[in-house]
């Protein structure tokens, strides 16, 4: 178990943005760990945010376990450009909901293929509230310098939030 979660960098959106990305991040811990409170504008109740490592849109696979409150399923991808999945409402979804999420990213300074894991809960009075959790797989022995969320169908509004930790075993 960690001893220490140390906050590298925060991001609020102001406005109405398309990604939001950590860059320049520090070799100096064992795992990172992303919190998320988001929103976009997409012109439907659902949206998903995408993640990507240091720009690189090639040798991602993931698979997904999600329920909408009546049924549950199971998706996957793979040798995909990205690692789907992270849930958040549009912007047909009820009024000033945001959805909570947290992805983790052990041993991201590691030589070996780098591993996600990831939890999300998109609550809404409406009939389409989910929750999923993601696992990831990014298949490339690069350390991870920089982390990008990206929505899959709309941009980010505004008081959307992330916080990347860092995590020491020691």
């Amino acid at each position: 178990m960690a001893n220490t979660y140390t906050l590298i960098a925060s991001s609020t959106a102001t406005t109405s943005v398309a990604n939001i990305e950590f860059t320049s991040i520090p070799a100096t811990y064992t795992d990172l760990v992303v919190v998320y409170s988001a929103r976009t504008n997409y012109a439907g109740t659902s949206d998903e945010a995408y993640l990507t490592f240091n720009n690189n849109t090639s040798n991602y696979s993931w698979r997904m376990l999600f329920g909408g409150g009546n049924s549950a399923q199971s998706v996957s991808d793979s040798a995909t450009n990205s690692i789907a999945g992270m849930q958040i409402p549009g912007g047909n979804s009820t009024v000033s909901t945001f959805s909570n999420g947290q992805i983790y990213i052990p041993n991201y300074t590691s030589s070996n293929n780098k591993s996600v894991s990831s939890e999300a809960t998109q609550e809404d009075n409406q009939t389409s509230a989910y929750i999923k959790i993601v696992a990831g797989l990014w298949s490339n022995s690069a350390a991870i310098t920089s982390v990008k969320l990206s929505g899959q169908a709309g941009n980010f509004v505004q008081y959307s939030t992330a916080y990347l930790y860092g995590i020491k075993n020691s």
